[in-house]
């Protein structure tokens, strides 16, 4: 028996984002010791968060924090608790962000690495300080989502990290890549059908 299809319109993406969740701290991950430093930033300047989310996340086709005003983002903003990886000669590789809006519960917004620090054992450092941070005071539940355009490892990585997948979505959105958000480069793995001419079912960009 084939499944429902829904066909998406070109100049869109689709996407299946994956919930989960734990509701007790995990034990802890072994993490390379002194080589990575996590650094609380209350406070970030626009510009320079825009260019580390761009860092990490343009490949993956992470938008959302780009297309905001910079008010709305400024706003954003100061809702989460944002800290920065840099690794041991000081370079910025890592973003993490908190989101405690919710009593009882955290959202971990935003967690991803520079292509550069894949594979080192930075992400099994920030996840550890992640679960520090996120653990502390009256917390009952930890929670995230990740998307099928994100990094392969992503889903395997949180579940061996201790989190349990609860709920899954379908997300469609304007392409980022068309309206110049995003380079028309990024984003390979997930190919850019352009809108067509009127009763054209649109083209690929190479």
């Amino acid at each position: 028996m084939e499944g429902q299809r829904i066909d998406v319109p070109p100049g869109q993406i689709a996407t299946v984002v994956t919930y989960l969740e734990m509701h007790a701290p995990p034990n802890p991950m072994p993490s390379p010791a002194g080589q990575w430093h996590l650094t609380p930033c209350p406070a970030p300047d626009i510009d320079w968060y825009r260019s580390l989310f761009r860092r990490i996340g343009a490949e993956w086709l992470w938008f959302s924090r780009l297309v905001l005003p910079e008010a709305a983002l400024a706003e954003a903003l100061a809702a989460t608790e944002i800290h920065v990886l840099s690794d041991a000669a000081g370079e910025e590789v890592g973003l993490l962000e908190l989101d405690r809006r919710i009593s009882g519960a955290v959202e971990i917004a935003f967690f991803g690495l520079v292509k550069e620090a894949t594979g080192t054992g930075a992400s099994r450092f920030l996840m550890q300080e992640a679960m520090r941070l996120a653990w502390t005071g009256d917390i009952k539940r930890v929670w995230l989502h990740t998307c099928s355009l994100d990094h392969p490892s992503a889903v395997p990585f949180y579940v061996k990290s201790g989190f349990k997948p609860y709920k899954r979505t379908i997300e469609i959105d304007d392409d980022p890549r068309l309206h110049g958000t995003l380079p028309l480069s990024a984003g390979r793995h997930a190919p850019l059908i352009a809108l067509g001419a009127i009763g054209d079912p649109g083209e690929t960009l190479e």
